[in-house]
């Protein structure tokens, strides 16, 4: 089983891409090689291939650093499934996962963030959870995604420790913004969704 992170880049020609592509990348290199693993394509879009069980977090903190920048926003659709062929270059590998990710990407329509998989109640309650999650996630500010980006890649650092990563002058500023975005109910959901995808196989 491997999930398949298809998304494309909100608004993109408003922004130099120098500007977000250096952010993306950094990610997507976090998480597998270049052609085989993740593969940016059209410009604006891009593909990468990851463990099913990490794919909602690695979506949120693509999410966060493409939403450091004003007016960018990015749309994605897991998919979740097999893979029968692995190509020197992800956009040609092929398999369920790659037919159900672009299957939702295309269904997406105005929702940011959505999911397939072969489990059909797993996919109604997580239609349902991702829905409420992009509430928040889809009005962060450019201020609360970097504090975002920079919690979900250190998830065992404290507030303080947080403030000095990002030379914020306060703790306080640092748990507001947390708040505000709300840090504390994504990290249940992604807990959940840990959870909830390892009973499946």
């Amino acid at each position: 089983m491997k999930a398949v992170i298809t998304g494309d880049i909100i608004n993109s020609r408003k922004v130099a891409s120098a500007l977000w592509m250096e952010d993306l990348k950094g990610i997507l290199n976090a998480y597998g090689n270049e052609p085989k693993d993740w593969e940016i394509y059209r410009g604006d879009s891009f593909q990468l291939v990851v463990d099913p069980r990490d794919a909602l977090e690695i979506a949120l903190l693509i999410k966060a650093a493409i939403k450091q920048h004003k007016v960018l926003d990015v749309r994605m659709a897991i998919g979740v499934g097999t893979v029968d062929y692995t190509a020197d270059k992800v956009t040609e590998s092929n398999g369920n996962a790659f037919v159900n990710s672009g299957e939702c990407f295309e269904g997406l329509k105005k929702q940011t963030l959505g999911i397939q998989t072969p489990w059909s109640g797993f996919n109604e309650t997580f239609t349902v959870i991702f829905q409420l999650v992009v509430l928040f996630a889809d009005n962060w500010t450019p201020t609360s995604a970097e504090i975002i980006k920079k919690a979900l890649e250190n998830p065992n650092i404290n507030q303080k420790e947080l403030a000095l990563a990002l030379n914020r002058k306060s703790q306080s500023s640092i748990s507001a913004s947390l708040n505000r975005a709300g840090y504390e109910e994504l990290k249940n959901v992604i807990a959940y969704y840990k959870q909830e995808i390892k009973k499946l196989w």
